[in-house]
């Protein structure tokens, strides 16, 4: 998102005639009046599987997927203490009719100003978790952030070689430390580093307060759900024994010239899945 991101009048009245023009069916899931085809989870899409879109048009996409929900990384709403380019957003998400419900991944640092910053924007947003890679010398500050905001912090792990790559480098992370910082299960990341992603969500358990489903061919080679070693349907059975509430967000990352197909085909993979949990 380019930095003079701005919502005119005349953006807004074309993004609500998109959302009007794709039906209410999207703002109706995100209300409960439909029946929700992701087996009762909050299935979303993380704003970096469309990052060659402007904001608009990933929007829009989103609402073309039958989506209500989204995790956004800074390139589509850059991190403001604006309140006025912060009204612009919560505009434009109103008008599609989306829920910007996570956000990330984001670092966090010992510079407690910085820290607050982030926390203030997602409070203003509407944000409920942070998808992070805090630094070990943060976490005194987090513990006391998460608990002034009631926003959680999910550590989000990278894959091989990086600081939070194993489920037990996140565990000793988040031990003794407020609830509200737990994990971010990002599958894919995980089946990179060998682990499993099934054995993550119970690890980390009611801790576990965002999830990135993405599927990988060891080593390391990203595929469409359902194409690689991803137990897609043992990680919605975990989650569902957790009875999970926060955002189960894809995240595709091949293509993302033109990301669509692949998108709907992962989509139409996590609904077949979800009718063999039971």
């Amino acid at each position: 998102m380019p930095e003079n991101f701005s919502v005119t009048r005349r953006s807004l009245l074309k993004a609500g005639a998109a959302a009007a023009a794709l039906g209410g069916s999207v703002t109706r899931l995100a209300s409960g009046e439909d029946k929700n085809p992701y087996g009762g989870f909050r299935m979303g899409i993380q704003s970096y599987s469309l990052r060659n879109y402007d904001t608009e048009g990933a929007l829009t996409q989103t609402r073309k997927f039958g989506l209500a929900y989204w995790e956004s990384f800074n390139k589509h709403f850059p991190v403001t203490d604006s309140a006025g380019k912060i009204a612009e957003y919560r505009k434009l998400l109103d008008a599609m009719g989306i829920k910007l419900v996570a956000y990330g991944v984001q670092p966090f640092t010992k510079d407690t100003d910085a820290n607050r910053k982030q926390f203030e924007f997602a409070r203003a947003m509407g944000i409920q978790t942070l998808s992070a890679d805090p630094t070990p010398d943060s976490f005194d500050n987090l513990d006391k952030l998460v608990e002034e905001y009631g926003i959680n912090i999910a550590i989000h792990n990278h894959g091989p070689g990086a600081r939070y790559a194993k489920i037990d480098d996140v565990l000793k992370a988040i031990r003794n430390h407020h609830e509200r910082i737990g994990a971010c299960v990002d599958t894919g990341h995980y089946l990179r580093s060998d682990v499993n992603a099934v054995e993550a969500i119970e690890a980390f358990g009611a801790r576990t307060y965002d999830v990135h489903l993405k599927d990988v061919k060891k080593p390391d080679k990203f595929t469409v759900l359902g194409k690689g070693d991803l137990d897609l349907v043992g990680c919605l059975k975990a989650l569902k024994k957790l009875k999970y509430d926060h955002l189960l967000a894809l995240e595709y990352e091949e293509h993302p010239e033109d990301p669509i197909d692949e998108i709907q085909a992962c989509l139409a993979a996590v609904r077949d899945a979800v009718k063999k949990v039971g």
